[in-house]
Parts: C-alpha cells; structure tokens; sequence
C-alpha cells in the first residue's frame, strides 16, 4: 500500500489566501481579464460538493452596461460597489444539477439522477444550495489565489436577477462577488475573530 504526502502552504501563501485576506468595499482601475476570471473558475471548478455533484453556476458580469443592468438589482448599500467592480460574478446553483449526474459520477449517475429527480424540488434545491455555498467558499479562495480581492455580498433581488440573466433556465442566484484590485481605502477596520475556547471543542 503506497501513501501520498500533500505539500504545505508557506506562511506566504497562508496569508495570501487567510490571515491577511480582507473583503474588498472599493476597487481601482485596473482590469480584470477574461483569462484571470477563466483561470478563477479553473481553479474553483476542483471543489468538493455532495457526490462530485458540482451544482455551482458562474456568471462573469464584465463591461460597465452588464454591470449597470445587475446593479439595478442589489440592495442600495451594494449598488455603487457592483458598479464600479472591475468585475463581478453571479453565483447561482442549477436546481436541476442531478441531470448532469451520469457525467459527474458515471459509476452511479443514472441512480443518482433518478433518486434526485424523484425527490421533492423544495429537497433537492436544499441539496443543491448546501453543495453551492461549499463551492462558493472555495470560488472566493480562487479569486484570493490569482492575487485579486473578492467582496461577496448578499443584498440582492435573486428572483430579480433570475429573471433579467438567467430566464429560460434553472439557474438561481445564490451569491455575488466583485473582484478586483483594492482601490482607495479598500478595507474596514479588521474586526475580532471569536476566540479559540469558544469557537473550538475537542472529541
């Protein structure tokens, strides 16, 4: 039996991507290319999720007339910061995902999709949020590892967005993220992480 060895972070990297890591609230000029936005995802695309079941869906909302149309719908305090994001991605997960189950889990696709498909909608959403929300989190490291800032906000209408850039499908918006480079005073003050003995038990 043959064992594998992972490498480590260097404290380099560790910082880049956690304990240096901020939420972006303003971003400079600089552009975001199309390439570092595919290189995001190609990255992303390796996270975990509930049997390989892979439900996220990105959108890359790029010129400035995209990013007007999306801005009409996220909250007031969100608007200007989506507007002025060099770029922003819309992530949503596919409600229908299971059907792609046969190409994901090809030893056990078709009972995967079967058993998904017979399921309640309102079930099989829960499925689909709870494996999108994992992927998020690794899309946000993503964005950290190409030396970029990422500002995932939540203050949007998703029916809106549903309907304006995703009619037609069965895709729904789950999250949404600028990114950029940090522009004039990019950060709020660091605020406390929960100390260890209260957020840390052992077994």
């Amino acid at each position: 039996m043959t064992t594998t060895t992972l490498e480590a972070l260097n404290d380099t990297g560790r910082a880049l991507m956690f304990t240096e890591a901020r939420t972006a609230n303003s971003f400079s000029d600089e552009p975001v290319s199309d390439a570092e936005l595919q290189s995001i995802w190609d990255l992303a695309r390796w996270s975990p999720s509930m049997a390989n079941s892979q439900p996220l869906r990105v959108l890359f909302v790029r010129t400035p007339q995209g990013r007007a149309r999306l801005g009409v719908h996220m909250a007031e305090g969100n608007r200007a910061k989506t507007v002025a994001a060099p770029a922003v991605a819309v992530l949503a997960y596919d409600s229908d995902f299971h059907e792609h189950f046969p190409t994901v889990f090809p030893a056990r696709g078709e009972m995967f999709r079967d058993n998904f498909g017979g399921m309640p909608s309102e079930a099989r959403e829960e499925v689909a949020k709870y494996s999108a929300a994992l992927q998020s989190g690794v899309f946000l490291l993503a964005v950290r590892a190409h030396g970029l800032a990422a500002g995932p906000m939540g203050g949007f209408d998703g029916p809106a967005i549903d309907a304006d850039f995703f009619a037609g499908t069965t895709w729904k918006t789950h999250l949404v993220v600028n990114i950029g480079h940090p522009g004039v005073d990019p950060w709020f003050d660091r605020l406390p992480r929960l100390d260890t003995d209260t957020a840390l038990d052992w077994a």
